[in-house]
């Protein structure tokens, strides 16, 4: 049985992704710069961790280790106790090299985190491909480096994945797992189906929910209200107010956490005691 969390909760702020342009949003952070700000923003009203995915300098997604420096400096140094999570998606590029270039960040760079998605899957924009391989390839790199991984969870083989690469000893035995609900593809945002996914995480997992676009709200609420953390941020949704065209800021999204958990007698929890959490999963 997954783990509870109890009145605190792990905030996850998915700030950029890989598909919001500056078109699509003028509020997408592209930047250090941005990136920090948005950072300084939301760490004033709680969260916990920062999920990044860098931009290159047009603003296009980049998985050179270089141009992730930049943003987690930029994030280090905005907040410095931040837990720092990296993407290493497999939207654009396919190749281990390019997606595990990030975990090679050294120092006072090293993510604590790093997402590993545990299957391929559609989204409404494209793939994003993991073949059985890769995901093997990219737990072993994390564990090598010492980094926890962001388990990435759309449906109930992904669940089930999580048991089988503990099997093989390349997961660590408590594991942390964002449920993503909404995708069309997948799990969507419902109590029962959140319930069949929860109940299916290994014992001890510690476990965020997620929504996909407009399923977000319905997500996060029903994430507190059964325990879990949240993730949340424009990488997962670019509007406040669909209905009308109200595009949202990431410091809204995060308010709007803080909003419903307040009526749940919940709080976020801070950064260090998140980490003692992640670091307890790889020792």
């Amino acid at each position: 049985m997954s783990l509870l969390l109890g009145r605190e909760f792990p905030l996850t702020l998915a700030p950029t992704g890989m598909v919001p342009t500056r078109e699509s949003s003028p509020h997408v952070p592209l930047t250090p710069r941005e990136l920090a700000r948005d950072l300084l923003e939301c760490a004033d009203l709680g969260i916990t961790s920062v999920h990044i995915h860098a931009r290159d300098e047009d603003g296009r997604p980049d998985w050179r280790n270089d141009t992730y420096a930049r943003f987690v400096g930029a994030a280090k140094e905005a907040v410095p106790d931040i837990v720092v999570n990296v993407s290493t998606s497999g939207r654009n590029w396919s190749d281990l090299e390019r997606r595990a270039d990030c975990l090679a960040l050294a120092g006072d760079l090293k993510p604590d985190m790093a997402s590993l998605t545990l299957s391929s899957l559609n989204f409404m924009s494209g793939a994003s491909v993991n073949e059985p391989q890769m995901v093997r390839s990219l737990a072993q790199v994390m564990l090598e480096r010492g980094i926890v991984p962001e388990l990435e969870v759309f449906d109930l083989g992904m669940v089930n994945a999580i048991k089988v690469l503990q099997k093989e000893s390349l997961l660590p035995e408590n594991v942390f797992v964002n449920l993503f609900l909404g995708n069309i593809y997948g799990a969507q945002a419902t109590l029962m189906e959140l319930a069949v996914m929860v109940g299916g995480l290994p014992d001890g997992a510690l476990w965020s929910g997620a929504g996909l676009g407009s399923s977000q709200r319905q997500a996060m609420a029903l994430a507190l209200a059964a325990g879990g953390g949240v993730r949340i941020g424009l990488e997962d949704n670019l509007f406040l107010d669909r209905v009308h065209g109200s595009l949202a800021t990431n410091r809204d999204l995060v308010q709007l956490v803080h909003e419903v958990s307040g009526t749940l007698k919940r709080s976020v929890m801070s950064p260090t005691v998140f980490r003692s959490l992640l670091e307890g999963a790889v020792t």
